[in-house]
């Protein structure tokens, strides 16, 4: 396994996270920045949040081929596996994935993109995937990535490495990610939030939501 390729892909994966957590943390300094920069203008800050989100997809994904192009030489196909493994496999990136597509079904754009530490108000869900997990969509991603690396790299030695880094990456998202301290400062904080969240959203083709 090459250490260097290994050390590439912790700083291009930590991107994605280190962002998120920013977001998550200083919302106000993001929707300061959107106004700024007129991030928000098409469709609000949680709109900035989403096209983020495919630009962090397509480099996740750009690390994963390139992780598979250096060790496997090529571009990743479901490798020649023992019927079980490949049964395995599937079912962890089917589970995911209806993990994931359930929380943007539940939540909406809105609420997926950071919509409530935004200042948007997004309804408390406890239905499925909710009434299971409390990071349903962070669950799903890692059950699909772990389900396509042991598609395509298992029983290579390297087959673990970006599993295993991504879920630490992602669960320290999930600590990290939501302030601790909500109670009183939010409350100070929700309304100027609310408003300029409000006024970036206006004039956008999109809905405003609600």
């Amino acid at each position: 396994m090459s250490l260097a390729a290994l050390a590439a892909a912790a700083v291009l994966l930590a991107i994605e996270r280190a962002c998120y957590v920013a977001i998550g943390r200083a919302s106000e300094a993001f929707l300061a920045l959107c106004a700024r920069w007129g991030l928000g203008r098409r469709g609000g800050p949680t709109a900035a949040v989403e096209r983020l989100f495919y630009a962090f997809k397509a480099l996740q994904f750009g690390v994963f081929i390139a992780w598979c192009y250096v060790h496997g030489g090529g571009f990743p196909l479901p490798a020649r596996n023992d019927p079980l493994v490949i049964a395995l496999a599937l079912a962890l990136a089917v589970a995911g994935q209806i993990l994931v597509v359930a929380t943007f079904y539940r939540l909406g754009r809105t609420g997926v993109f950071f919509g409530d530490q935004l200042g948007f108000a997004v309804p408390r869900c406890r239905e499925f995937p909710f009434s299971l997990l409390a990071h349903p969509q962070y669950v799903g991603t890692l059950l699909t990535i772990w389900g396509g690396f042991l598609l395509v790299r298992f029983p290579h030695e390297d087959w673990y490495a970006l599993p295993v880094l991504e879920t630490i990456y992602y669960l320290g998202g999930m600590w990290l990610e939501v302030p601790r301290r909500y109670g009183a400062r939010y409350a100070s904080i929700s309304f100027t939030m609310r408003s300029r969240a409000v006024r970036l959203t206006e004039g956008s083709e999109r809905s405003r939501p609600t």
